[in-house]
């Protein structure tokens, strides 16, 4: 006979909020990357007015996305280790 599953980890609240600021953070900043290379192509000037701003935004988000990710990695091997040593 097959053995029961083991029971699924839960995530925290942090993991689930590191997460989806991470996804958050690093989406908006290639929807800009995007944005800026569409403009591009279309042949809008990005030197000026709004354009200045979602041009740096990656350079900002990329760097505090890869941050929040390894916070998240950080938070989900304590959490994990945590819950290891409760169940020996």
């Amino acid at each position: 006979m097959a053995s029961a599953p083991a029971p699924r980890a839960r995530s925290s609240r942090a993991e689930r909020t590191l997460g989806g600021m991470a996804a958050a953070v690093i989406g908006l900043s290639v929807l800009a990357i995007l944005a800026v290379l569409i403009a591009g192509a279309l042949g809008v000037s990005t030197g000026s007015g709004i354009w200045v701003t979602i041009a740096l935004l990656p350079l900002i988000g990329l760097p505090i996305g890869l941050m929040l990710i390894i916070a998240f990695i950080v938070v989900s091997a304590v959490n994990r280790s945590r819950q290891a040593r409760s169940s020996r």
